[in-house]
């Protein structure tokens, strides 16, 4: 699994339901003009965006692992401090934000509760800790068509559904157990035209996440299956998608 990846590759998997997202989520971090904020797995910049609208370059930091995507959020966000780092690792001092948001990444933290934790830590007392996952569990995340298609293809092949954070109630034990207080759970939605099937399709084969890696490790002719049963799953095109992300908050 990478998201050491370009950025338009990424975009072009991801960033058309993150973008969106990003403006359903960034309200959770009850941010106002004056504060300051930190976007944990920044990526490219989707919800550091929205952040900077609210408060300006000078209130928000970022972080991200992926050297690709550092670079690309730099490159969107001039006067933003972005830097490469883990959660779990974060280059800041106690309390240095208003609040922390992690969207679409505490599931790919190597230890959810730790990252939490570090967040917390560099959030300020009273301000607020909050994160989003897409619902992989209950079927209406945007990558749920795809899982469920190589479930009729390869009913033994790994999916996303067991990622921390990923079913109902587990953002909110999450934080519980990283010290938030106040734990609040919300459902996020937002909805996604295509235009047609390969502009649905030809993101999967770009090698983004675990999705992208499960279609780079197959052979031609499966390849083609999976293809094909996506196709007889999806609407006939043009079709719009919903998605559907847990999101939570608490605070420090």
């Amino acid at each position: 699994m990478s998201f050491d990846v370009a950025p338009e590759s990424y975009q072009r998997f991801m960033g058309r339901f993150a973008e969106p997202l990003a403006d359903r989520f960034a309200p959770l971090g009850d941010l106002h003009r004056g504060e300051r904020a930190l976007d944990v797995g920044c990526g490219p910049g989707a919800l550091s965006e929205r952040l900077v609208a609210l408060l300006g370059a000078d209130g928000v930091a970022a972080i991200d692992p992926s050297r690709s995507l550092v670079e690309a959020a730099r490159a969107r966000l001039p006067g933003v401090d972005v830097r490469r780092a883990a959660a779990e690792d974060l280059p800041f001092a106690d309390g240095a934000f208003d609040a922390a948001l992690a969207q679409l990444v505490v599931h790919f933290m190597d230890d959810p509760v730790a990252g939490l934790s570090e967040m917390a830590r560099v959030t300020t007392p009273g301000g607020r800790v909050a994160a989003c996952v897409w619902d992989h569990a209950g079927g209406t995340g945007p990558l749920s068509t795809f899982w469920d298609a190589v479930h009729d293809v390869d009913p033994d092949a790994p999916d996303e559904s067991g990622l921390a954070g990923s079913r109902e109630g587990d953002l909110a034990r999450l934080l519980s157990r990283a010290g938030l207080a106040d734990v609040e759970t919300v459902t996020l939605t937002v909805r996604v035209a295509f235009d047609s099937f390969e502009d649905w399709w030809t993101p999967f084969t770009l090698g983004v996440g675990p999705a992208g890696t499960y279609v780079g490790g197959l052979e031609p002719d499966a390849a083609a299956t999976l293809r094909e049963r996506c196709r007889a799953l999806l609407p006939e095109p043009p079709f719009t998608l919903g998605a559907t992300a847990w999101g939570a908050y608490g605070r420090v």
